[in-house]
């Protein structure tokens, strides 16, 4: 069977990998040895045309790792010099100056080399990931190396794939130095987790491949919903009930033709709602569905008294707070929505994108799934990196569509952490489908997710 999950190391699991070495600590030097010679074989094949390395190492085995690719890119015939007082005449330098034992802000002799390396008009290849960026988080305190490529030794580092990490990283190679694998916390999401979307079978109904009860849609964001409601569908739920304000009905009726229509009005939508959800197996709320105190009010009711699997997102996010369920629940925000649920900002949020997750794991009691090109699935067992989307989905509307492939996924039985990362990564794979990348729009998403599923 593929694998579904793939490790990503913090510092203390890499060190507890390396530690673990048959010798060590008197076989460090044979793994310095191998890391230093991936470094060198890298650099001549990401450059074929540098021929002037310089590399830049500081005290640790990070720099260690540099002096042995220095070393043998010296002895390849390229001029390699190490800790050069200009960084100016050289074709590539290697930043080996910070290793996974970094976190916090680099002092001010580092932080000036930084910029040094940055300003240079060297290509840039980092050892083991970016000097400045944390290993553990992808968090960046201050000066950062941006770096072309990356080396990474073993397995990737949880910092060269969560943000903003790994947007200093470029391209990352991953070199085998023979440690053995170990069970990391966090880890990220694979094409092949999609397997365990149950499939229609032959003696299913329409109910029993999933129903899916959608709430939202007010007058003016009614595409919200039906949206959510046709991914649902398209995501192969048998059955979807998109339940909408009264007035939003004639609007709904045009833009979405299969899901089966519930309006409902103010005066009594919470006995309209949980009556619909009777025949549900999984509650979408929120795309569209409008601010203010009665929706403020009807969202707590409807999760305080649907005991079904819930996905809640956008405006049903809007100021709230956390509500006792025995079923399970997943919050979908993106740096915005979660900085408001925490009382945050949206740009603290972008800076400590797991901590902000897990922070709002504990808060709510829900598995989290923070938006963003590395989206993030929190829970209170570990955190699932989906990274498979591509950037035109950044666009309107994306995250409702998401949000009715969560529901759908959900309603066929799967437990909240691995419907929300097989839906992120259904999302991307559509997304990654389109023929085009440039104007990509949400209902784009809509025709391509049957083939996401079946590829």
């Amino acid at each position: 069977m593929p694998d579904r999950f793939q490790p990503l190391y913090s510092a203390e699991e890499i060190r507890g990998a390396e530690e673990g070495y048959p010798g060590y600590p008197d076989t460090i030097p044979e793994l310095m040895e191998r890391a230093g010679a991936a470094v060198a074989h890298e650099a001549q094949v990401a450059f074929p045309a540098a021929s002037r390395f310089a590399c830049v190492c500081g005290g640790g085995s990070n720099g260690g790792d540099g002096r042995v690719a220095a070393r043998l890119l010296r002895e390849a015939g390229h001029v390699a010099d190490e800790n050069p007082a200009s960084l100016d005449e050289y074709d590539v330098v290697v930043d080996a100056l910070f290793g996974t034992g970094f976190h916090g802000e680099p002092r001010a002799d580092a932080a000036e080399l930084i910029q040094r390396i940055n300003a240079a008009p060297a290509s840039v290849l980092a050892v083991d990931l970016p000097s400045g960026v944390d290993a553990s988080t992808g968090e960046v305190a201050g000066a950062v190396v941006d770096a072309d490529v990356t080396v990474t030794f073993h397995a990737e580092k949880v910092g060269l794939v969560v943000s903003p990490g790994r947007r200093h990283a470029g391209r990352v190679v991953v070199s085998d130095i023979g440690l053995e694998a170990e069970r990391t916390e966090t880890t990220r999401a694979l094409p092949a987790l999609l397997d365990a979307v149950p499939r229609r079978g032959a003696h299913d109904t329409k109910y029993s491949s999933g129903s899916v009860l959608v709430v939202g849609g007010q007058p003016g964001t009614t595409s919200a919903a039906c949206l959510a409601a046709m991914a649902a569908l398209r995501a192969d739920a048998g059955y979807v009930t998109l339940a909408i304000p009264q007035d939003a009905l004639h609007a709904a009726e045009v833009l979405a033709l299969e899901p089966v229509k519930l309006p409902w009005s103010d005066e009594h939508a919470a006995e309209t709602l949980v009556a619909a959800a009777e025949r549900a197996g999984a509650l979408a709320l929120g795309p569209g569905l409008g601010r203010g105190e009665g929706r403020h009010g009807l969202v707590r009711a409807l999760l305080e008294r649907i005991d079904l699997p819930a996905v809640v997102d956008a405006d049903a996010l809007y100021e709230l707070e956390p509500v006792s369920r025995s079923a399970p629940t997943i919050l979908t925000p993106h740096a915005g929505e979660l900085a408001r649920l925490l009382g945050r900002d949206s740009e603290w949020v972008d800076a400590h994108r797991i901590a902000a997750a897990r922070e709002c794991v504990e808060r709510f009691g829900a598995t989290v799934l923070l938006k963003g090109a590395d989206t993030i699935v929190a829970s209170h067992e570990r955190v699932v990196v989906c990274d498979a989307g591509p950037p035109a989905l950044a666009t309107a509307g994306t995250g409702d569509v998401l949000t009715g492939v969560v529901a759908s996924f959900l309603s066929k039985g799967l437990d909240a952490e691995t419907a929300a990362a097989a839906a992120a990564i259904a999302h991307g794979r559509a997304a990654a489908l389109a023929p085009h990348r440039s104007g990509l729009v949400a209902s784009d998403l809509l025709g391509l997710l049957p083939a996401a599923l079946d590829a």
